[in-house]
């Protein structure tokens, strides 16, 4: 009786989580699905083996893995050196830092090409530079179209996934246990090797997989920075559904992302289960300590600046072109710049007399509205799936509905989209009109961040914890929130942040099914960017920077409020 009460409880738990994926996840995959392969002549699996014989497909499915690997290693490089130092010191300015590394995280794909372009693409602020300094007349330096373009853009965006992960966990390791292996005679690098590394590999594993996964599923980047020379199975989809409208082809090609994904996550759960254990955590007051050694301040001086250069220069070039107009000289091909306030000017003008306008107070107060809202739907779904998780990650349910959790963040964005206007626009889910389906798609998105996020916190805390509070008379439900939820509360910070960020800079699934006449401010700035001339493109770039300025507020918002949390 006792098993069976158990097993209804654990089921009782993920009910929430596989009601939600099951009604707006497989059902309109299936939906999709199912109409792609009614279009075609030949049945699904001749046309999947066709498919993955082709030569074609393989380059596509290589170079896909090949760079989000690379990328994801290039990522780690960059991160774990500036979690170490967020996680183990207190400086001035650290609010504001973490604020701004996340903004690259919340822009749209499509601005974050836009924002290279404008720092180094051919009319890129450092190309003019070199070219006036150098007297010369073609750009010296050539990175649209390059692998190293794409490389770079996927670091400046996922950083801060490695920032907030590895660096909240570490936050909170007891440097105890680093201190007890100097005294028994290990240097430094033995501690590193040691004892460091293995307590982060859950938090460094989660945060890979994410990485992984966002650089595997790339689009915008590749689509405009990486140029027709390299195309990703997200790319490839897109080509097949939008410009061939080949269905069934992009529909063997969302099967093949989908495997990758669940293989990938399935490997992940299996390594997380060997390599997570419970740990002493301590407050930050207590872990952290101030930047008193000059070796301490040059390491972090030189940290903040590679973190600034490469974070923060291509916004910093993106919100200067849109105040600044370039005036091309007469019988050359230099540009002479100007200040001005027209694009902004313009935002506030319909000039097209467009029955759909929407003011930028607008597109902001619908996309902040859509953020709380996801951030909501994906706390409710989220923490009852990493406490499942965290407390039983060998029951059956644990191990079969965990790499289901992350199969949404590896499913095409268009694919995933049409599924929801065909699925969702008809009895007894008829949501097609519904200010509730924004959410609900990017609720998809951020829902197995937020178990990522407080699935290796929850399975830190010690469970002698549990026993005792038991012990002394508490339910199981008075355990969850006197003992789990403060102990977790920085992770759900995080958690939230990350949802936060994900609505506010989704665009993929967004443009497909967002109406018209209420559009997302990555929407709006999507229909500038896809109209010809410099006052649409600065427009554009006018929108962008007042979306960094939006995100950086919300930003410095949730670190303010997290920085006053009682953490224990």
């Amino acid at each position: 009786m006792r098993r069976a009460i158990g097993a209804g409880g654990r089921l009782a738990v993920w009910s929430a989580p596989l009601a939600f994926l099951g009604l707006f996840y497989f059902y309109p995959l299936a939906s999709i699905l199912a109409l792609s392969f009614g279009r075609g002549e030949r049945g699904w699996m001749e046309l999947l083996f066709e498919t993955l014989a082709a030569p074609a497909t393989q380059r596509v499915v290589g170079f896909t893995i090949w760079q989000a690997g690379l990328s994801t290693l290039l990522t780690l490089a960059v991160g774990l050196p500036a979690a170490y130092l967020t996680a183990r010191y207190r400086f001035r300015g650290k609010a504001l830092l973490m604020a701004l590394t996340a903004i690259p995280f919340v822009m749209p794909t499509l601005v974050v090409a836009a924002a290279f372009n404008a720092l180094l693409g051919p009319r890129g602020w450092l190309n003019l530079g070199l070219m006036a300094l150098l007297r010369v007349e073609t750009p010296p330096i050539e990175f649209s179209g390059t692998l190293g373009a794409i490389l770079l853009a996927h670091v400046f965006y996922n950083t801060t996934i490695v920032l907030r992960t590895v660096g909240d966990f570490w936050s909170r390791l007891d440097p105890r246990l680093e201190q007890a292996a100097r005294v028994a005679g290990a240097d430094r690098w033995q501690v590193l090797r040691r004892v460091t590394l293995p307590l982060l590999s859950p938090a460094i594993a989660a945060a890979a997989l994410l990485v992984f996964l966002f650089d595997f599923t790339s689009f915008g980047v590749i689509l405009i920075l990486g140029g027709p020379r390299f195309a990703t199975l997200e790319v490839e989809i897109y080509n097949q559904t939008v410009g061939l409208f080949n269905l069934p082809l992009a529909a063997v090609l969302s099967l093949i992302q989908l495997a990758c994904t669940l293989a990938l996550t399935i490997a992940y759960t299996r390594l997380a289960e060997r390599i997570s254990r419970p740990l002493s955590l301590r407050p930050q007051t207590y872990t952290q300590k101030p930047l008193t050694t000059w070796r301490a301040r040059l390491a972090a001086g030189t940290i903040l600046l590679l973190l600034s250069g490469l974070l923060l220069l291509p916004l910093a070039g993106l919100a200067a072109r849109s105040v600044i107009r370039l005036e091309a000289n007469r019988g050359e091909s230099s540009f002479t710049p100007g200040l001005t306030l027209d694009f902004y000017r313009e935002l506030t003008i319909n000039r097209r007399g467009s029955l759909f306008y929407t003011p930028p107070a607008t597109a902001i107060g619908i996309s902040l509205a859509y953020a709380a809202a996801t951030v909501g739907l994906s706390l409710s779904l989220g923490l009852p799936a990493a406490w499942a998780l965290a407390r039983q990650p060998q029951a059956a349910l644990s191990r079969l509905f965990d790499p289901l959790l992350m199969l949404p963040l590896g499913t095409s964005a268009v694919t995933l989209g049409l599924g929801f206007i065909i699925s969702l626009g008809r009895p007894p889910l008829d949501l097609r009109a519904s200010p509730l389906l924004i959410p609900l798609a990017h609720t998809l998105v951020a829902f197995p961040f937020v178990v990522r996020s407080l699935t290796p916190a929850l399975r830190s805390i010690r469970p002698r914890l549990r026993q005792a509070a038991a012990m002394a008379g508490a339910s199981p439900r008075q355990i969850l929130v006197k003992i789990d939820l403060p102990l977790i509360g920085r992770a759900v910070f995080v958690a939230a942040t990350f949802a936060f960020t994900i609505s506010l800079g989704e665009f993929g699934a967004t443009a497909l099914i967002a109406r018209p006449e209420y559009p997302t401010l990555p929407v709006a700035i999507y229909r500038f960017l896809s109209r010809p001339g410099a006052l649409n493109y600065g427009q554009a770039m006018a929108l962008s920077a007042i979306l960094m300025l939006v995100c950086a507020g919300g930003m410095l918002a949730i670190e303010s409020l997290r920085g006053g949390q009682s953490e224990f």
